[in-house]
């Protein structure tokens, strides 16, 4: 979990500094003999899988003001059943585009 979370806040602090992002080395080329715990014992390698976007809906929550054109009869209605108008449109939202948080 925290190599996961290193590697994700790493990832997503260099997308938005607008820098590229390494490629995953091939477990072919890691040379496990260099690792920062070799001479500590057996060295392993782990397969870390991040899903970026995932990743980026978890960290970034903060809320933005959307404006939005409603007739007026469509919102009377919403207001008397007393429906959160912008929790309908975030669920419609995310189902729509197909993500989820």
């Amino acid at each position: 979990m925290m190599a996961r979370d290193a590697i994700g806040i790493s990832c997503i602090h260099m997308e938005d500094a607008g820098e590229e992002i390494p490629v995953p080395s091939r477990l072919s080329e890691i040379d496990i003999s260099k690792g920062t715990f070799y001479g500590e014992g057996a060295g392993i390698l782990s397969l870390v899988d991040v899903d970026l976007a995932a990743y980026r809906r978890m960290l970034d929550n903060k809320t933005v003001r959307r404006n939005v054109t409603l007739p007026n009869w469509l919102n009377q209605e919403a207001e008397k059943a007393h429906v959160n108008v912008s929790k309908v449109l975030q669920e419609a939202l995310m189902a729509k585009l197909g993500v989820f948080r």
